[in-house]
């Protein structure tokens, strides 16, 4: 099946005036019709844990390590070795930590 063209003549006029329009819309911050501009608030960047406050974590939701390794769904040894400061939680680990310090109760709520 063949499809149809339609030669179509260049307006370097109307391009303009959809350049500025786009513009204006841009200036006014109201959305274009059918157009969804998200914007998202990005955190700043979070420091590394400490290995104190990473026990210290664990200590306050009372479990042991296992079962703390068992709730991050990380390996065992992974989780001792945070305590001990051999390795450091990164990316969504870190991320994890961070929000279990402020609300614990977010584990419970992960099922």
């Amino acid at each position: 099946m063949k499809k149809k063209t339609q030669e179509v003549e260049f307006d370097p006029q109307a391009l303009v005036e959809r350049v500025k329009a786009f513009a204006a819309h841009a200036k006014s911050r109201k959305p274009m019709p059918n157009v969804r501009i998200t914007q998202v608030a990005v955190p700043p960047k979070l420091k590394p844990l400490p290995a104190a406050d990473i026990k210290r974590i664990r200590t306050h939701l009372g479990v042991s390590q296992a079962t703390f390794a068992a709730l991050l769904n990380v390996p065992r040894n992974t989780a001792i070795s945070w305590e001990n400061g051999v390795r450091k939680p990164s990316g969504a680990a870190l991320k994890l930590l961070s929000l279990v310090r402020q609300k614990p109760e977010i584990l419970a709520a992960a099922g």
